[in-house]
């Protein structure tokens, strides 16, 4: 896979003008079950994006929506509608989405009106500058569960242990980004919410630059479609089998640590209280050296593939 030679952007609240957009882009709006937003989401992007002279085009998926969502998409002529017979997931929506876009810059966003859609113009121009300009929910107006905080707090911490890269945002809905860069990764994307934490992680760990871009974040209209333990659950998967896939020594190496560093308490134990050497400490030390050494054959396969 290839790399670009750019390194992680970190946040900066002055960056970019929104004043000129000569990048024409393809919006993406995953629909399920949205039948009490989904036509003001729509007719407010259409607004939006007209006012500021975009070269655009919107693209909805309905995932396998069983409201009046479907009847509503059917019924409009400014948008290009593509449907999945049944619900696939958000991920699956974002790349159906994606495969279909007629324009290198992919702007991804939600239909439920939690995203300041206004910001899009300006999102686009900063991306110019870099290969995923992100609209982090770090704004002075975001509403968002105090419960949901707590799970992301530690995901984040994980995530930012892996990339090497402070991440003000791991998942948000509201992003920009380069078309060919999303398919060099479109394998691994799930097709689950965890699209957007996987393609932080897969950006940053392939040193791209992905700029943070405070906004602010509505109370959404209608019920979430988030489920907490499990979609946490399924985040903390995915950041696992990213960090192993793309950083294998990050993730591997404090494991062969503890290991390693179980060897040298039981060892110390043998010599000074047993005075004789069990097998618990020769199988610590082999398997600390086990788990070291595919570490190492891990991280050698990822930078021979990234040539």
């Amino acid at each position: 896979m290839l790399k670009s030679n750019k390194l992680c952007e970190h946040f900066s609240p002055e960056y970019g003008n929104a004043e000129t957009i000569n990048t024409a882009f393809s919006v993406v709006v995953p629909v399920y079950n949205e039948e009490a937003s989904v036509a003001d989401t729509l007719d407010r992007l259409q607004e939006i994006l007209k006012s500021a002279g975009c070269k655009y085009e919107i693209i909805v998926v309905n995932d396998g929506s069983t409201d009046r969502s479907g009847e509503i998409l059917r019924s409009r002529r400014d948008i290009r509608l593509f449907v999945h017979n049944s619900n696939r997931g958000y991920g699956a929506a974002l790349k159906t989405g994606i495969r279909h876009a007629k324009y290198p810059l992919i702007v991804i966003t939600d239909a439920d009106g939690t995203y300041p859609n206004e910001r899009i113009p300006q999102l686009v121009a900063i991306a110019s500058e870099a290969d995923m300009v992100v609209g982090a929910r770090i704004g002075a107006n975001v509403c968002y569960s105090n419960f949901r905080k707590i799970p992301k707090w530690f995901l984040i911490q994980f995530a930012q242990w892996v990339t090497r890269c402070r991440i003000p945002d791991l998942n948000s809905g509201l992003r920009v980004f380069r078309k060919d860069i999303a398919y060099q990764f479109i394998n691994i994307l799930p097709d689950t919410f965890s699209f957007t934490t996987t393609i932080t992680i897969a950006m940053l760990t392939n040193n791209y630059v992905v700029h943070y871009e405070p906004i602010d974040y509505r109370a959404r209209v209608g019920k979430s479609k988030i489920k907490p333990i499990r979609d946490t659950l399924r985040f903390i998967q995915i950041i696992l089998r990213t960090g192993v896939y793309f950083a294998p020594l990050r993730v591997f190496l404090p494991v062969a640590g503890i290991f390693f560093a179980g060897f040298l308490i039981t060892l110390f134990q043998d010599i000074f209280i047993r005075e004789n050497l069990t097998e618990r400490t020769l199988i610590l030390l082999v398997t600390s050296t086990q788990i070291g050494m595919f570490a190492l054959l891990a991280d050698m396969i990822d930078k021979r593939s990234s040539k």
